[in-house]
């Protein structure tokens, strides 16, 4: 019976600063070179939104391509059809993307509100859970105001601000959330 028992609280927070601890060089190269690409974003802001544009676009042609292959071999499936027309769709927003970055830009702008409203709630849910098991807490619920803060941002200068609010706000965001993981990194590193 003992077996199906779940651990207790405190063998998961040390079980989670044990493996924090095992792989905290991971989590510092991944702060740094997210940081650095959030000061390239930061520097070149039009530049940014354009390529992330551009980027999204072909995800989404990508995606679905993917998907209409996989949907071409399970033809016999129910709601192929309208599988099928999902798969399109992401097709024609793919290439409208990469064809009409400018519009993109200001669709993909009202997304990244949706993201950073998002990003910024649950960075902040995620801070109050750790300020009890991580000393570098503050951080994380830093990124999350700042998060709220852009979204809040974007909205004051619309459509004005969509030529580089992508670019830019996305870089800032990197740049806090890689300062974030190199914080916990150097706080998880064991004392040699």
């Amino acid at each position: 019976m003992s077996e199906n028992v779940p651990p207790k609280l405190e063998e998961l927070q040390r079980m989670m600063a044990t493996e924090l601890a095992k792989h905290w060089k991971l989590f510092l190269f991944q702060g740094v070179i997210i940081s650095l690409l959030g000061v390239g974003a930061i520097v070149v802001p039009q530049i940014a939104t354009l390529a992330i544009d551009i980027f999204i676009g072909w995800i989404l042609i990508m995606a679905g391509i993917i998907r209409g292959i996989t949907l071409f071999r399970s033809r016999s499936l129910p709601g192929t059809i309208l599988s099928v027309l999902g798969a399109l769709l992401a097709i024609v927003l793919g290439v409208l993307l990469i064809a009409k970055p400018a519009e993109g830009v200001l669709t993909l702008t009202m997304v990244l509100v949706a993201l950073f409203i998002f990003q910024g709630v649950f960075s902040i849910l995620i801070a109050l859970q750790f300020r009890k098991h991580v000393r570098s807490w503050g951080w994380t619920m830093v990124s999350g105001i700042i998060d709220l803060f852009l979204a809040y941002l974007i909205m004051r200068g619309w459509p004005d601000t969509a030529s580089w609010a992508i670019g830019l706000l996305v870089g800032i965001n990197m740049l806090f959330v890689g300062v974030a993981l190199i914080s916990n990194a150097i706080a998880a590193k064991p004392d040699s």
